[in-house]
């Protein structure tokens, strides 16, 4: 990524992962051309799109689809809907676009398709196609309910937009108005198509779509007896299949009295009637081969008109009746307007137009120009924008939306999701904690590490002190002592770290950094645990380990090391061992924040890399003034660094990190640095009482649950794991254990902090105290 304002960064990527409902092809319907026109050009346009189609039917036996329609269910079944809603919850999709319309779903005014919106776990962008100026009640309580339902709305005019503000009360922040797509056409003479139609040296003019008595056909057949007096040789196109309702209940009815019409006005050879629903290169020849395009539409109520939208795109020269559509897009001399069923002004425009040659290309390039505007190369970015913003307000939904509950000390609550231990319970076995998981499932081909099990070791310490525990945390409590005990290497005093699934080492000693966090797991068994011979064992490995830290490299070692010995030291303060080595290593990072440390940069490295929080946690526990005011700076900064500007949190990506003087990664995201950073923030609220710091903690802890750049969650309340991070485009699906301990730490620790506060008794100052000032 090259732009680097905090936001922007993340919603100008477009997202790949969309599922489009609606009706699709092979159905014949205009909305089903829409869906599969505005898939293939998703797919088309944007870069590795994983788009897929869930179609909704009109029979019981649909239709034989394409590879893209991954589902489809039947438009009268209720129960239906809700497992397509089912369906696509399982996919890894970040939005869902809706085509509404309302005769193609089930219910009263289509209001079936409610039950599918109402079970998505995802944002939805839904486009209206139609948006009647006076609805019935049932129609303008189901569109409401959609708007509602979705996140952003999308419609194809400004008098569309007007009814959704005026009739419908959708927040016009929350409509974008975008055009009809039409392929990308050239400006071409009609001699060029006519040849392929037997139509060389006449004048053809064109009407197409599905054929039904609104269309107006005959209108234009009685217009025509003046325009052939005129032009003998002119030709009128009716192309487009009658519509598939109208032949179920009377067949081929309705065209057969149009052409009998023709016949009675005396026109028969100058109308062609195409039965047939044409693909979109067969339509584009047609169009190229009409000098006038014609819709004579009777009735003003059509807010989007896509025949309309594709002639304009051809470059064609257009008579209309002044339907919604036609009134915006053929303004300022682009087409010409004539009076609804008046045969006499559509005879009057065409010859007008037909004679004039120079008026009517004029009138085509101005058309032409605006259908620029319309290919679908740039709906389809306008349509990503809109999805982009879509995910970036359920950030701002879940935010505000997040429940509080009163304290027992007068102060609003964060209302915390319940604890639970299940896919910890899940992932551990009689060797230890898994290493990774595939979706909620342990992969034990990448076997098990000392990092996870001193994780486990401490989430499992701190609950068993809080009386959080039960039976089987301390069962699992002593399998993680027991892989802890197992990495130690008497003959380098330092812990193993990779262990394969069939209890093989897969190293002689561990990093500095997964020795340093097994310091710290060590540490709060010493603290914090009530068992003496867990403590006695603890305290033997810590004597041995703990001198070996002093000499190694990471910063981190060091930080991971020193919570171990804060942890120790609320039993044995007065350790003297322990005493020396944590003045050695605060040492060390102060003289590495002086080294590196500038007043744009206060931090102790060059780089902001993983678990960034615990270099500035451990100097604002250590009780040395001038420390703790380091570590208060650094923090601040981190936190400013790591807060987009919508004000959520937004930790640096592990894809790049964030290297001083370069832009900074922004994906993948990590659950690790959301717990580390809340219990940095929970550490400064500790020493210093301010509320902004606890305040900031539950924005960070809040990343959990959706307040993040996605607005998605990575806690699975199904399972009760964390998912692995936040990719740019989705969350990783993958529940593993660093990333579920992260969330049960981050929750076990905000639990412990809520109960203290709510064991403050509040100070009740007399009113005549509060008088005298």
């Amino acid at each position: 990524m090259t732009t680097q304002t905090k936001d922007s960064v993340v919603w100008t990527h477009n997202p790949k992962n969309v599922a489009f409902i609606g009706d699709y092809l092979p159905r014949q319907c205009g909305i089903a051309t829409f869906t599969s026109d505005l898939y293939k050009s998703y797919d088309s346009f944007i870069p590795d799109s994983n788009a897929i189609v869930v179609s909704v039917n009109d029979t019981l036996d649909g239709y034989d689809y394409p590879s893209e329609v991954r589902y489809d269910f039947y438009q009268h079944d209720q129960d239906a809907y809700r497992k397509a809603a089912e369906f696509i919850n399982s996919k890894d999709l970040e939005v869902v676009c809706l085509q509404h319309e309302y005769g193609i779903y089930g219910g009263p005014a289509g209001s079936y398709i409610l039950t599918l919106l109402r079970n998505l776990t995802m944002p939805v962008v839904t486009t209206f196609h139609t948006i009647l100026k006076n609805p019935n009640e049932e129609q303008l309580l189901v569109l409401k309910s959609i708007a509602d339902l979705s996140s952003r709305v999308i419609c194809m005019s400004e008098k569309g937009c007007d009814f959704l503000i005026n009739i419908y009360d959708v927040p016009k922040e929350k409509i974008d108005v975008v055009m009809h797509g039409i392929p990308d056409m050239p400006f071409v003479d009609t001699h060029f198509y006519k040849d392929q139609f037997g139509l060389e040296g006449k004048q053809t003019l064109l009407t197409f779509g599905l054929l039904s008595p609104n269309k107006g056909i005959e209108t234009m057949i009685k217009a025509l007896p003046r325009i052939v007096e005129q032009f003998p040789n002119v030709v009128y196109m009716v192309l487009g299949a009658t519509h598939p309702h109208l032949i179920r209940h009377e067949g081929e009815a309705y065209r057969d009295s149009l052409k009998k019409l023709a016949e009675d006005c005396g026109v028969r050879d100058n109308v062609r009637f195409y039965n047939q629903f044409v693909e979109l290169d067969d339509l584009l020849e047609y169009l190229g081969s009409a000098d006038i395009y014609v819709t004579p539409y009777l009735n003003p109520a059509q807010i989007t008109s896509g025949t309309l939208s594709y002639a304009l795109g051809c470059g064609k020269a257009v008579v209309s009746t002044p339907y919604w559509h036609a009134e915006e897009l053929l303004a300022d001399g682009r087409g010409v307007l004539v009076p609804f069923g008046e045969s006499d002004a559509f005879s009057d425009a065409i010859i007008d137009l037909l004679r004039d040659e120079g008026k009517r290309h004029a009138m085509r390039k101005r058309g032409y120009m605006l259908g620029r505007e319309m290919i679908w190369s740039q709906v389809i970015q306008q349509y990503s924008n809109s999805f982009a913003k879509a995910r970036q307000e359920r950030v701002s939904t879940i935010n505000n939306q997040t429940p509080y509950t009163m304290g027992g000390n007068g102060s609003m609550a964060f209302k915390l999701p319940a604890l639970r231990l299940d896919h910890l319970y899940r992932l551990t076995d009689s060797t230890g904690i898994a290493q990774h998981a595939r979706y909620h499932l342990p992969f034990y081909d990448e076997g098990y590490c000392t990092d996870d099990n001193s994780r486990a070791l401490l989430l499992a310490v701190i609950l068993q002190e809080a009386g959080m525990g039960d039976a089987r945390l301390g069962k699992v409590a002593d399998d993680y002592c027991a892989f802890v005990n197992h990495a130690y290497s008497e003959e380098h005093r330092r812990f193993r770290n990779f262990m394969s699934y069939d209890r093989r080492w897969l190293e002689d000693v561990g990093s500095d950094d997964s020795t340093g966090r097994t310091i710290w797991a060590l540490g709060a068994v010493i603290g914090r645990s009530s068992d003496r011979n867990a403590v006695t064992w603890a305290l033997n490995l810590v004597e041995k380990v703990l001198p070996s830290v002093v000499d190694m490299s990471s910063p981190r070692a060091w930080a991971f090391s020193l919570l171990g010995i804060y942890e120790y030291q609320k039993k044995f303060n007065d350790d003297r061992l322990a005493k020396t080595i944590q003045h050695q290593l605060l040492d060390k990072l102060l003289f590495r924040y002086t080294e590196t440390a500038t007043e744009e940069w206060p931090w102790i490295e060059d780089t902001l890399s993983y678990d960034n929080a615990v270099l500035a946690h451990v100097m604002i526990r250590s009780g040395v003034e001038q420390l703790v005011q380091i570590g208060l700076k650094s923090l601040q900064w981190l936190i400013k660094v790591q807060t987009a500007e919508r004000g959520h949190f937004q930790p640096i990506g592990s894809d790049g990190f964030y290297v001083r003087g370069r832009n900074r990664a922004y994906f993948d995201q990590q659950p690790l640095e959301a717990q580390s950073t809340m219990s940095a923030c929970l550490a400064a609220f500790d020493v210093t009482g301010d509320e902004e710091w606890h305040r900031t903690a539950i924005r960070v802890f809040k990343w959990f649950l959706g307040g993040n750049d996605l607005g998605l969650p990575l806690y699975d309340q199904q399972t009760g794991g964390c998912r692995d991070g936040l990719h740019i485009d989705r969350v990783n699906q993958n529940q593993g254990a660093e990333s579920t301990l992260s969330y049960l730490l981050a929750l076990a620790e905000l639990h412990h902090v809520q109960k203290k506060r709510s064991q403050i008794k509040p100070v009740v100052v007399p009113m005549i105290a509060l008088a005298n000032g």
